[in-house]
This record gives C-alpha cells, sequence and structure tokens, in this order.
C-alpha cells in the first residue's frame, strides 16, 4: 500500500473527503516531527512511542579505500510499538 492509497482508505474509515484526510495525515506527520525536532518523544497509549536515537561520532572504514575516515554524530526517528498493538497481529 502506498501513501495515496492508505489515504484513500483513511478518508474512507474516518467519512471523509480524500483532501481533508491528506490536510489530516500532514498535520499528524508535522506535528509528530517538529515534536521530535524540538527534543520531545511522543507516546501514543495502545500504539506506539517515537523518539530520536542520537548516534555517537565513530570511526569508520571506507570499503573501497579500505582508509580509516570519521563517521559524524547523527539523530535518527525511532518508533517502538506497544504491546498492545503487537497482539493484534498473534
Amino acid at each position: 500500500m502506498n501513501k495515496s492509497e492508505f489515504i484513500r482508505k483513511y478518508a474512507d474509515n474516518l467519512g471523509v473527503t480524500i483532501k481533508e484526510a491528506e490536510a489530516s495525515f500532514a498535520a499528524l506527520v508535522d506535528t509528530l516531527t517538529e515534536s521530535l525536532k524540538d527534543g520531545e518523544y511522543v507516546h501514543i497509549s495502545g500504539f506506539a512511542t517515537f523518539n530520536l536515537n542520537e548516534k555517537k561520532e565513530r570511526e569508520g572504514v571506507n570499503p573501497k579505500t579500505k582508509e580509516k575516515i570519521v563517521i559524524a554524530s547523527c539523530k535518527s526517528p525511532n518508533v517502538k510499538f506497544s504491546k498492545a498493538y503487537k497482539d493484534l497481529f498473534n
């Protein structure tokens, strides 16, 4: 399922137009992104917890040249689904 198919199904479930569903989905994604960028974690009870993991600077090896390089620190979004949500699939 791609994004447009998801939006169509989302609109059907909400009983709204596709444009309204797109706006709702965009607002959800924007709010989640802003919260994570502000250093907050987002916990949606019974569904998932979203946060940013910070990876420290580390040494690596360029696979082509075998030269040692420094890999800069970075932040990576992380999601952990709740047990209740996981149990829906088993």
